[in-house]
């Protein structure tokens, strides 16, 4: 077994999700929506079973997709990629890997920002590389340039930004973006734009993209995820995009880690890309609606909720809700005893890191948020009694 993996623990994802089903709790800590998805996406993936090919697509993936990312980050962002510029990969953590493999040789410095996904630091070792953390702090999780900074030395290699930011639930400023951009070009950095969560920001924030701000274009690679746009969790269909250089060397790692995915899914992505931006609109405003129900039920049951802008998740601050716990006794207790399930913050921590905030997935249904959140309320009145 190979080092990096061979002390490694189970995912907390997959831990909790695990005592979840085993238990009969509340998931509320694994990020997927209850709902089946979008009804014509899913007619198109099933007519496209029937209608068109289920043999190898392209590597690269299928034109028609390639195109329909284009044109969509074209209308939505106003960042221009041609078919040759994107790479369709079977979901965004294998983007991720694609791009760690093809950028990262043995030694090189891979700054993370803490908290991160989980998958970033392990597939940077397992390239040969050193991850190098800079730490953000609740409850704003804001960059700081200086610390950036002094993260760097001469190995240094790229950076991973994952904005808007899961688990935090932020995302950046324009300014912090602009620092960040100023320093990958002064001191030669790549940078990997993890943007999976880019369509689901609320309080009307626009997304921009780290690779359009001034020298990153041909130093970027823009990762996206359309589990993450419509809410298909399970079809894992991602994509990178970068300029036509780099995006040659991305195409050659991704040939030796899938190849390819679904036709039928691919297909049937490219037809909901081309949907109005009004139905983003619409979608984007559910989920608010849902991050507002379980909100105002958490802090109502006592529990102080940290500021969201972004992704399908709410922190909890238990320090201050009068909870002294950490993070993850909590969150093992919280699924044992009042049968929900969440993320422990810390678990997403490299080094040291706050130990007091749980991360809850909202997207659920009315029925269950309320429940959840009775379920909550119950368990801290026993915690604080």
């Amino acid at each position: 077994m190979h080092s990096v993996y061979a002390s490694m623990d189970t995912t907390i994802f997959e831990h909790m999700s695990g005592l979840a089903r085993e238990l009969g709790a509340i998931n509320l800590g694994q990020g997927f929506p209850d709902e089946a998805g979008p009804s014509d996406v899913i007619a198109a993936a099933a007519r496209a079973l029937t209608q068109k090919s289920n043999q190898y697509p392209p590597g690269a993936g299928l034109p028609e997709l390639r195109d329909a990312i284009g044109a969509f980050y074209a209308r939505r962002q106003g960042v221009e990629f041609s078919r040759e510029e994107v790479i369709v990969t079977s979901g965004a953590t294998e983007a991720i890997a694609a791009a760690i493999l093809a950028l990262v040789e043995p030694g090189d410095e891979v700054i993370l920002f803490q908290p991160a996904y989980d998958a970033y630091a392990p597939m940077v070792r397992r390239s040969g590389g050193v991850p190098v953390s800079v730490a953000l702090t609740p409850p704003g999780w804001r960059y700081d340039a200086g610390m950036l900074e002094v993260a760097l030395t001469t190995r240094s290699k790229l950076l991973i930004l994952n904005d808007p930011l899961n688990p935090a639930g932020t995302a950046a400023s324009e300014a912090e973006l602009a620092a960040i951009a100023e320093i990958c070009v002064r001191h030669d950095l790549y940078a990997i734009c993890d943007e999976v969560w880019e369509e689901v920001r609320f309080d009307g924030a626009p997304h921009r993209s780290l690779l359009s701000f001034p020298g990153m274009r041909e130093r970027a690679v823009k990762i996206g995820s359309a589990g993450k746009l419509f809410g298909l969790t399970g079809w894992k269909i991602g994509w990178m995009c970068a300029g036509a250089e780099m995006a040659r060397g991305l195409a050659r790692a991704h040939q030796f880690l899938t190849f390819t995915s679904p036709p039928a899914l691919q297909w049937a992505v490219a037809e909901g890309l081309a949907k109005p931006d009004a139905w983003f609109a619409a979608q984007q405003a559910g989920w608010a609606t849902s991050r507002g129900r379980l909100k105002q039920g958490l802090e109502q049951a006592g529990y102080v909720v940290l500021p969201n802008a972004a992704t399908w998740f709410l922190c909890v601050d238990l320090a201050a809700s009068g909870i002294m716990l950490d993070d993850r006794t909590f969150s093992e207790r919280a699924v044992r005893q009042a049968g929900v399930a969440s993320i422990p913050v810390s678990a997403l921590f490299e080094g040291d890191g706050p130990r007091h905030v749980v991360r809850f997935c909202f997207t659920k249904s009315d029925a269950t948020l309320d429940e959840a959140v009775e379920r909550l309320a119950a368990f801290r009145r026993s915690l604080t009694a």
